[in-house]
């Protein structure tokens, strides 16, 4: 017989415990509404960036 479909499960950006990617879990990829406002925070802080390499000046050469 064949197994039955397991949900498959992702680890929340905030705290990595497992949550359940699927329509029942409203917060996902988060586990939680807590981990979402956490990290929505972060980029509110800007805690998150990108790193820029500055161009060289085009006088500098």
């Amino acid at each position: 017989m064949d197994k039955p479909a397991s949900r498959p499960t992702v680890a929340c950006p905030t705290c990595s415990a497992r949550s359940p990617w699927s329509s029942d879990n409203p917060w996902r990829p988060f586990c939680s509404e807590r981990c979402k406002n956490v990290d929505l925070g972060a980029w509110a802080n800007d805690e998150y960036k990108l790193p820029v390499e500055t161009p060289p000046d085009p006088g500098e050469a």
